[in-house]
């Protein structure tokens, strides 16, 4: 006879995590903020990497546990880079790439980016890159469904968008980017003989203050519905992000809701579509990452470092 009384793992299934370090990028609200209040609960110290200092000041405040707030605005790969060049060396056990944007009205980042790929994939690629050397752990980033959302595509012809532009295109863009970084930053770490491991998650559909920003009145008004009727709420969906942060589970692992469509339920792993799991894709994708950051792989000095310990 089954048991009935096994428990879904939830929240207070976490580890142990006293003496580890976790940085949290868009910590201050939703997903992110949910997901630092749990690894702070486990007793983690967790760094909020946010935009905006008073917010991000103001949300760790209402955290039990370690935290501090350092600004980072991944619109702005200078920004980035002082975020980095600021950690000085310290080890840094999870560091969770959960900021984001969504099905924004056309915009560009800093550095002349569509703000969606640029804020989604290019300033977590830079920063990843840049504090990949301290990374003891693992990297989880946050992707989405919308990866399967039709016509899902790397636009290497076109990447920012500068003509034709379509916010849900935009988007779809930028989550499948997120999980082809975590493709590629794992055959990396493999072939460099890093332990660090590089998963991604997703949420399924959570109600948080994502889903207002997008730019047509119409669909943040379906969406505004859709939160109250159809979605978890921000503690179920920050579930997948703590799933892939403390389990023992495979590099390049994507971690989601095993409810009906992946929108609601306990994390688990789930699968990716054929243009999420293209390793040459990846591959050329994060070559031109690099060339668009003009940030490059340190995976030579990992593999120094995870021979060392």
């Amino acid at each position: 006879m089954a048991d009935k009384t096994k428990k879904t793992w939830d929240a207070t299934s976490l580890p142990d995590l006293g003496g580890r370090t976790a940085v949290v990028t868009g910590a201050n609200s939703g997903i992110g903020l949910t997901a630092a209040d749990a690894l702070a609960r486990a007793g983690a110290h967790v760094v909020f990497a946010v935009r905006d200092l008073d917010r991000g000041r103001a949300a760790a405040a209402t955290v039990t546990g370690s935290t501090e707030v350092r600004r980072l605005d991944l619109a702005d790969l200078a920004s980035v880079r002082e975020f980095a060049e600021a950690w000085q060396g310290r080890p840094l056990d999870l560091l969770i790439n959960n900021a984001g944007v969504m099905m924004l009205p056309q915009q560009r980042t800093a550095d002349g980016f569509e703000m969606q790929f640029g804020t989604n994939h290019l300033g977590h690629f830079a920063l990843t890159n840049l504090l990949l050397p301290y990374v003891t752990d693992r990297v989880v980033t946050l992707s989405s469904g919308a990866h399967r959302w039709s016509g899902a595509r790397i636009r290497f012809e076109d990447l920012n968008w500068t003509s034709g532009y379509h916010p849900n295109g935009a988007y779809a863009q930028s989550k499948l980017a997120n999980l082809l970084l975590t493709l590629e930053l794992q055959r990396r770490l493999t072939e460099s003989g890093s332990r660090v491991r590089a998963l991604a998650a997703h949420p399924g559909y959570a109600a948080t203050n994502l889903q207002s920003h997008a730019g047509s009145p119409v669909m943040r008004a379906f969406m505004s519905i859709g939160n109250r009727v159809f979605a978890q709420d921000d503690k179920a969906g920050a579930l997948p992000t703590l799933y892939a942060a403390t389990q023992d589970l495979p590099g390049a692992s994507y971690v989601g809701p095993d409810g009906l469509g992946e929108l609601r339920g306990a994390p688990t792993l789930v699968g990716r579509t054929t243009a999420a799991s293209d390793a040459e894709v990846a591959r050329r994708l994060w070559t031109v990452s690099e060339e668009l950051t003009g940030v490059s792989s340190p995976l030579g000095r990992v593999a120094e470092a995870a021979a060392g310990r």
